[in-house]
């Protein structure tokens, strides 16, 4: 595990602020940013650049996210303290250990096997002490639900069912929808056992939510 150093932190400080210049407002999700060291989730290779607000490659055909995709869907998300938060695609565990800057509660699924060994191995290291499952994150985790609050990292063909089910009433889920090129970011709020609200926003590109309820290869 690599060291976080005065650079580090002045690298992140600056990062905060391109942040805050292209419209991220909530200040506890900048200090969340500006708290992980997002160094520590490179391949050796990729350091030097882990502080460009850039998305990088992670293996598997998977990404770290650009820093203001991570920042925009956690802004969205509006986690309060002791929340329980659902992340569907946990990747490299950059944007979990974000949420876990704000809520101690939160549960995160990775499709890819490969990938959830390596993440479960560096937040132990790291003692970020989410709860890690490997599978398919379009089906949610039924036995643990219902959620305050879900992220999805992934593009949807649509709005998984099962994880609008998974939601608490007054939860919001935040999930990027469209093809395969690219999304519009979407947040649905659960009025009742039945409605669902949703707001369209901003485009977008993630890989593809693969599971049953998303893209099923």
């Amino acid at each position: 595990m690599h060291a976080d150093t005065y650079r580090h932190r002045g690298l992140r400080r600056t990062l905060v602020e391109e942040l805050r210049r292209k419209g991220i407002r909530d200040e506890r999700v900048l200090t969340a940013i500006g708290t992980v060291p997002r160094h520590l989730f490179f391949e050796d290779a990729f350091q030097p650049h882990a502080y460009q607000d850039k998305a990088f490659p992670i293996g598997e055909g998977q990404t770290i996210s650009q820093p203001y995709t991570v920042a925009y869907q956690t802004e969205l998300l509006q986690v309060q303290p002791g929340e329980r938060v659902l992340e569907i695609g946990t990747g490299s565990g950059y944007q979990c250990c974000v949420l876990l800057e704000l809520t101690p509660h939160v549960f995160s699924i990775e499709y890819n096997p490969v990938l959830f060994e390596r993440t479960a191995r560096r937040l132990a290291a790291m003692h970020r002490p989410a709860h890690l499952f490997g599978g398919d994150g379009s089906l949610g985790l039924p036995q643990h639900a219902p959620f305050d609050k879900i992220l999805v990292t992934a593009g949807s063909p649509a709005l998984p069912r099962p994880l609008l089910r998974q939601l608490r009433v007054g939860g919001a889920l935040v999930i990027p929808v469209g093809d395969e090129q690219t999304q519009r970011m979407v947040r649905v709020v659960r009025e009742s056992e039945e409605e669902f609200s949703r707001q369209v926003l901003e485009e977008f590109r993630f890989v593809p939510l693969l599971g049953q309820a998303g893209w099923n290869k």
